[in-house]
């Protein structure tokens, strides 16, 4: 595996790995609406997703539709699909 695919696979994988804080932050939310702390660490944790899916996407293909911003096609349909790429065992193609 070359750094390029090293670096994109970590980078998806910590993408990943906010992710699933942030539903079990929203779990806990939906429980527990007027917790402030809560609140507090879910949009810390939501700003620092945003940030990295931003870089991740303006660095090698967008994560979601709406960062598809490449004016001259819609790259999002260009972009690997979930299951022709994964991080950890066998890296992305």
């Amino acid at each position: 595996m070359n750094n390029s695919s090293s670096e994109q696979n970590r980078m998806l994988k910590d993408i990943s790995i906010i992710d699933f804080t942030l539903v079990e932050l929203n779990e806990y939310l939906d429980t527990h609406p007027h917790d402030r702390q809560a609140m507090e660490y879910f949009n810390h944790y939501a700003r620092i997703k945003n940030q990295m899916a931003r870089d991740f996407s303006a660095r090698y293909f967008p994560l979601t539709a709406d960062m598809s911003t490449d004016t001259k096609e819609w790259n999002w349909v260009l972009s690997p699909m979930p299951w022709e790429s994964s991080f950890g065992e066998g890296g992305c193609k």
